[in-house]
């Protein structure tokens, strides 16, 4: 925690400076928000979860504070809004450990869960509360707080997802119904897969937006897949979901104008959005390998540059180097959200674990590739580095249940291993 406030202290300054030419007038301000704010997570987890891992706090603080120097370097009205929701974030993690205690009590909510997740993911079409940003009905507005439900709901689909997967197990993977000569898994088992598909173009059509889910499918089809060990799910699922995106770039404008900015992303500025990942990828370029330097990037003019193209900035001013940086703190959080997973003593926990830690993998591979062209660009957050108040929040939700998850394997291990000397000794 403390390489990561120091790094993040520095490059504070040297963005102040390369951009303004002094130190920055609020250094003191800073550092003792991101401080304090963060020991107070830390101090938390001492006593609610005193055996959970020490590896998933700092990397989120470091991302955390890398993104919120680029917002600040680029718009100082957002870098407050976001100081707050990081604190409101900080809340919500302390109050998810205090309220969850067991994560494996979750499994007995498991149809409240998808009911509950069904209900945030129809709350952007309830007319007079539902708001269209950009071609996307993903806002949700109750007086001056907007918000996006979906990424409270993606947590519970996990947690569902995770619930039935461990409880259908078997029925998942073993293939008892011969057809053609051939042993198949009965295609009643095949619902679930065709029910995930159905809800992901449904979010395509109604809310007209192929981030999320996407995001939702591969976290289906992951789990599946680690659930069963079978790749034919996963066939099945690329051939589901690639048909039903090429159904909907035919009938839906915001999916359709994502597909064509894809293929040819030269096109002339029209619309405010057209030129957005080329003017990126000039941002990129000019990075080079060690950056143009914090406070000296030219990327102003790139649309939604701290939300959807913060990425950019970031390997413009930080380089390929700063790009590695990212990339090493994001797989080392997903790798030891897996290696929680791996610990935990029962198959839903496990899943529930793998889950989350997919999710943010997946959600920042895909962000990162849809500004690299890699993909079509979905215009989801960069976790825990791009400017929303929402996905901020849900960010630390996941990092809490990992945390609960983590101290609940630690002390069943601890536990058994108690026993196992008892009985030595006996």
């Amino acid at each position: 925690m403390a390489l990561a406030w120091m790094i993040v202290g520095a490059f504070y300054v040297l963005a102040s400076l390369g951009a303004k030419g002094h130190m920055p007038a609020h250094l003191t301000v800073f550092l003792t928000g991101i401080v304090v704010i963060s020991l107070l997570m830390h101090v938390a987890i001492r006593r609610l979860a005193p055996h959970a891992s020490q590896v998933l706090l700092p990397i989120a603080t470091f991302l955390n504070g890398i993104g919120y120097v680029e917002i600040a370097r680029w718009n100082p009205a957002y870098a407050t809004r976001q100081s707050f929701w990081f604190l409101v974030s900080a809340i919500g993690l302390i109050v998810t450990l205090a309220i969850v205690r067991h994560a494996r009590d979750l499994d007995r909510y498991r149809y409240l869960t998808l009911l509950a997740a069904m209900a945030l993911l129809m709350m952007p079409l309830i007319p007079h509360f539902g708001e269209n940003l950009n071609g996307a009905r993903l806002w949700v507005a109750v007086g001056p707080v907007s918000f996006q439900p979906i990424e409270i709901a993606k947590i519970l689909l996990v947690f569902f997802f995770a619930s039935y997967f461990a409880a259908n197990r078997e029925l998942l993977s073993t293939p008892t119904q011969r057809i053609g000569g051939r042993n198949i898994v009965p295609p009643r088992v095949l619902l679930p897969i065709l029910f995930a598909w159905g809800v992901s173009m449904a979010i395509v059509g109604a809310e007209n937006d192929i981030g999320f889910a996407l995001l939702l499918f591969a976290l289906f089809i992951s789990l599946l897949w680690v659930t069963t060990g079978l790749k034919t799910y996963v066939v099945l699922g690329v051939m589901l979901f690639g048909g039903g995106s090429i159904a909907a770039a035919q009938f839906f404008s915001q999916v359709h104008s994502r597909v064509s900015l894809w293929l040819n992303p030269w096109t002339p500025c029209a619309a405010h959005l057209s030129c957005q990942l080329a003017h990126g990828w000039y941002s990129i370029a000019a990075g080079g390998i060690t950056g143009t330097g914090l406070g000296l990037g030219q990327s102003g003019d790139i649309p939604f540059l701290t939300s959807d193209m913060i990425f950019a900035a970031i390997a413009e001013e930080l380089g390929f180097l700063g790009v590695i940086l990212v990339l090493c703190l994001f797989a080392s959080f997903v790798g030891e959200g897996f290696r929680i997973a791996q610990r935990a003593h029962s198959d839903y926990v496990r899943l529930a674990a793998t889950g989350l830690s997919a999710l943010m993998g997946f959600q920042a591979f895909f962000i990162m590739a849809g500004v690299l062209r890699i993909l079509p660009f979905t215009g989801i957050t960069l976790p825990f580095m791009a400017y929303g108040g929402s996905s901020l929040f849900a960010n630390y939700l996941i990092v809490a249940l990992l945390l609960r998850i983590s101290d609940e394997n630690a002390t069943e291990r601890r536990g058994g291993e108690i026993v196992a000397l008892q009985f030595d000794s006996a």
